[in-house]
């Protein structure tokens, strides 16, 4: 009881609210645009329509999500964590049903177009792609996921050598090639691929947001005045980290400072101008979490 208990602790209503958001969103962007044309979403959920096509009718996409997504999850159970795999799984659950909702129960006819943008394969491919990556942006982001090749992608590409990007884009690549020689046609792939790229920036979007922060590494040796200039002008703090040149072999500052795209230029100039010797590198910050205590 007292693990049910804190198992309970870790989730949060908020997440399950959102997460449950994400499943409906996903739903919609697969099975209004892109299912009625044979577009092909990537990963598990790809593999999912393209099975539901060539088998027989009982044996519908929803049935094919929850078949091989939710064995796919169990098995990272031990690499994700237990909360992790109960948020993936109810995700699905809820992209299931919410797919089966939309194709089976309620009075849209997805049979041959889509209800919303016909025929037009261009238009489902982006509006499929940018609809479902949200649902997925907002799974990730929200502790869950909504494909388990993503899964099988952390635990395996290191195995193999390869990076997480490069293992789920190689499975893309061999399911769009497999859509190809099953169809006789390389159209449908080849749009699908469209469907992937918007969906894949959709996802970067929602997760890490339209404007990163960049994070400014200084070395310099007029730290103070560096320091207090920059806190000034920004009205932002920093954090100073005492350093030896590897060459020179003298004394170094290493000041670290975020800021927004619109403050780079000014905040190398601010520093050029005090210290023109100083050395500055930049990098993309996705996130910044601050302690509430």
């Amino acid at each position: 009881m007292k693990k049910i208990a804190a198992l309970f602790q870790q989730m949060s209503i908020k997440n399950i609210l959102l997460l449950t958001l994400a499943g409906m969103v996903n739903a919609v962007g697969i099975t209004l645009f892109l299912y009625p044309v044979k577009l092909y979403d990537s990963g598990i959920s790809g593999t999912s329509m393209l099975l539901a096509q060539i088998t027989p009718e009982y044996l519908t996409l929803s049935i094919f999500l929850l078949v091989l997504n939710i064995p796919l999850f169990i098995y990272g159970l031990k690499k994700q964590g237990l909360v992790f795999t109960i948020y993936a799984i109810y995700t699905v659950v809820i992209y299931s049903i919410s797919a089966w909702l939309i194709t089976d129960i309620l009075p849209v006819d997805v049979s041959f177009a889509s209800p919303l943008a016909g025929t037009d394969l261009l238009l489902c491919a982006l509006f499929g792609g940018l609809i479902s990556g949200i649902g997925s942006g907002l799974a990730i982001r929200n502790g869950g996921a909504m494909d388990g090749i993503e899964v099988m992608a952390v635990i395996f590409a290191k195995r193999i050598g390869i990076s997480v990007g490069s293992f789920v884009m190689t499975y893309n690549v061999l399911l769009y090639v497999t859509c190809g020689m099953i169809l006789s046609s390389w159209t449908l792939p080849l749009y699908s691929i469209i469907t992937y790229m918007a969906g894949l920036k959709t996802i970067d979007f929602i997760v890490e947001g339209l404007d990163r922060e960049k994070c400014a590494m200084i070395v310099t040796d007029k730290p103070d005045e560096i320091c207090a200039v920059l806190t000034k002008t920004f009205e932002i703090g920093m954090t100073r980290v005492e350093a030896k040149g590897g060459y020179s072999g003298k004394d170094k500052t290493v000041v670290y400072f975020v800021v927004n795209r619109f403050q780079v230029t000014k905040m190398k100039s601010i520093v050029h101008e005090i210290d023109s010797g100083a050395y500055i590198i930049l990098s993309e910050v996705a996130d910044i979490f601050k302690s509430n205590q």
